[in-house]
């Protein structure tokens, strides 16, 4: 038996041991580049939590790799995967460790399809993601706007690729649940203009010079934008808002982390709609 082989692995499931093994160069291909991900139309989940989340959204990996010194929670994940006839694959715990984000590798991931979502026919609260760079900050986006019950993001032309890995383990399951659509900002203003049974709102949130965040009405239907950390919105952006909506800082920060300021605004607007 080799090192970290489960002496319960059936043996008709392929072991790992290569780093010449064709599905180890496509995992961490997939991990490693952007195009890889878009012409495979694939990405990588990695993590228990994570593919648990793949579980409940009712997801279907194209393929498991784990190893064998997978705790009790991770071995019930390989066994749900198995019943849905998925293909398993073990690997080698140093071959595994290779392929991680984490300092603490949990041992299973997950190759996924690049499965969008269907972009909602109702809808009234959508977050747009204007050239965010930062890997952890367009995660912790996702994440957000997920918890505040956005009905779909939108990414503008040079947005980091929402499929890297860790984007997908910021976002911590959103993308699982969370339509995501790349648009260009002809198309958004269009979406904005010609939804019924009335046009929505675009908010654009500028560190300076708009209207404090608590004065904006966001109970009508809305599109708010985040525009990128070190560079803020586009001109495009900036030509197309209706209303530029701003968090007015008393200290002398210039401005907040965007993450951050958009977990503030997206849930003024939960806010707001729950005191109807």
């Amino acid at each position: 038996m080799k090192p970290g082989e489960n002496p319960n692995r059936p043996p008709h499931e392929p072991l790992i041991h290569s780093r010449h093994n064709p599905r180890f160069r496509e995992v961490r291909a997939l991990i490693e580049r952007r195009r890889e991900r878009e012409e495979k139309g694939a990405f990588v989940a990695e993590g228990i939590r994570l593919c648990e989340e793949v579980l409940k959204a009712g997801w279907r990996p194209q393929y498991v790799l784990y190893h064998g010194l997978l705790g009790e929670r991770g071995q019930q994940l390989v066994e749900q995967f198995r019943t849905l006839g998925v293909p398993i694959h073990m690997v080698t715990q140093e071959l595994i460790e290779t392929l991680a984000g984490t300092e603490t590798p949990q041992g299973i991931l997950c190759v996924l399809p690049m499965h969008h979502l269907p972009f909602p026919e109702q809808w009234d609260f959508l977050l747009v993601l204007d050239g965010i760079k930062d890997p952890g900050n367009a995660g912790t986006l996702l994440r957000t706007a997920w918890a505040a019950g956005v009905h779909a993001v939108i990414t503008t032309p040079g947005t980091t690729d929402l499929f890297a890995p860790k984007v997908v383990r910021a976002a911590m399951g959103a993308h699982f649940h969370l339509p995501i659509h790349k648009f260009n900002w002809e198309e958004i203003t269009t979406l904005a203009r010609q939804r019924v049974p009335e046009p929505a709102r675009i908010f654009l949130a500028e560190a300076q010079g708009g209207t404090p965040y608590w004065q904006c009405n966001l109970r009508q239907p809305l599109l708010l934008v985040v525009g990128s950390e070190a560079e803020g919105p586009s001109p495009e952006a900036q030509r197309y808002a209706d209303e530029w909506i701003t968090i007015p800082m008393p200290g002398e920060s210039e401005s907040l982390n965007a993450a951050i300021a958009a977990a503030i605004l997206l849930f003024e607007v939960v806010r707001q709609r729950q005191t109807l």
